[in-house]
């Protein structure tokens, strides 16, 4: 495997990179951000998108299991793997970009969630202290965020529904067809996280006081209907089955937690309490426990993570008050989030698959704990 094997496929990347660039230049008003920002994080992004490329040649990994498949003919499509392999054998057969053409294709849909997430931090920060957005700067930042958010595969299209509906949230009222837009692309890729992003909306709009009752009451009905839909759905996804019962559920992730045990990272979290399942899937490896670059890289997230989630915390606990749900229909992201959080900590036994899956809610999960540290005044959405 090579990064190019002929003039068209030199070309074509360099093309696609190009591409990548005007569409930063052009969705800089659209997130309320400059443009030498803008092209800032769309050129580190890229960066680590080469990086990412140029390891799983030599190392291996789902990206190349994707560019390979893709390149395969009568593909049938399903939700998640599949129609990933379709995506990418529009770019690869389609399109006859090179191997490196279709890593840079799929890392514009994770700079577009970068480029989202950056702007929802910019808009909570935006009345905080200089250290605090100077924090918020270095989490958009961290290069395991643009790594793991830059490579063939479903990771750079969750990432990017997941920064989408972030910033859809910051204002619903004027941005609900994008939050559809970034419920749709969960759907494609990880149609269980589209039913938990579903649940969360369903009960935002149950639990909203702003919202007038008619618009309660429609937009409820709606989201109580997707989730009709989207929850059975993500139930056979996940290999439960829509008509599964409570047992059948809990049997399903006891099953869970043995899987994926192969490797240096596999951690035994069946005889963990769930406390200790969650703390292990969001905050570890810890620097201590990294025995690789890519896991200390990794445990410096984790650090900064868990230094957020205790000074949040302890500020929300001193305040007595919790931070005004409404806003940034919070509701939505605190429901999304410990659904995820739950889920995915009670059925993930490998460390190197948390590193890279927590980044669908874990972002949200940000955005809500440096909502609660410093200056609470809001600023007013435009």
């Amino acid at each position: 495997m090579t990064f190019f094997s002929t003039p068209w496929s030199v070309f074509g990347a360099c093309l696609v990179f190009v591409v990548g660039a005007i569409i930063a230049f052009g969705l800089r008003r659209a997130f309320n951000c400059t443009s030498g920002r803008s092209l800032a994080l769309y050129l580190w992004h890229s960066l680590f998108c080469v990086i990412y490329a140029d390891y799983v040649i030599d190392n291996g990994g789902d990206a190349l299991s994707y560019y390979y498949e893709s390149l395969q003919n009568n593909i049938d499509f399903e939700w998640g793997t599949r129609g990933v392999e379709i995506l990418t054998s529009f770019f690869t057969q389609g399109v006859g970009l090179s191997y490196l053409g279709t890593f840079l294709a799929f890392q514009i849909f994770g700079f577009i969630g970068l480029l989202a997430f950056d702007a929802a931090l910019r808009e909570v920060t935006r009345n905080k202290s200089r250290q605090i957005r100077q924090l918020a700067t270095l989490i958009v930042f961290l290069p395991s965020i643009s790594f793991w958010s830059s490579a063939i595969g479903k990771d750079s299209l969750s990432f990017m529904a997941m920064g989408l509906a972030l910033w859809a949230a910051l204002n619903f009222k004027r941005r609900v067809l994008l939050m559809i837009v970034a419920v749709l692309v969960m759907l494609f890729v990880r149609p269980h996280m589209a039913g938990m992003m579903v649940i969360g909306l369903s009960g935002s709009f149950v639990f909203q006081r702003r919202v007038s009752l008619g618009q309660r009451l429609f937009f409820g009905a709606v989201a109580l209907a997707a989730t009709v839909v989207l929850v059975p759905l993500g139930l056979n996804y996940s290999g439960v089955g829509e008509d599964a019962s409570s047992a059948e559920v809990m049997a399903y992730i006891e099953g869970r937690q043995g899987e994926n045990q192969d490797g240096g990272s596999s951690l035994d979290i069946a005889g963990m309490s769930l406390p200790v399942q969650l703390f292990t899937y969001l905050f570890r490896p810890l620097p201590f426990e990294a025995h690789s670059l890519f896991a200390m890289l990794g445990s410096i997230d984790n650090v900064i993570l868990l230094f957020l989630f205790v000074v949040g915390i302890r500020s929300a606990v001193k305040k007595r008050l919790p931070a005004d749900l409404a806003e940034h229909n919070r509701i939505f992201l605190w429901i999304y989030c410990l659904l995820a959080w739950a889920i995915l900590g009670m059925t993930t036994a490998n460390l190197g698959i948390a590193m890279r899956q927590k980044w669908m809610f874990a972002p949200m999960l940000i955005f809500l704990l440096i909502s609660l540290i410093g200056n609470s005044k809001t600023v007013k959405v435009k």
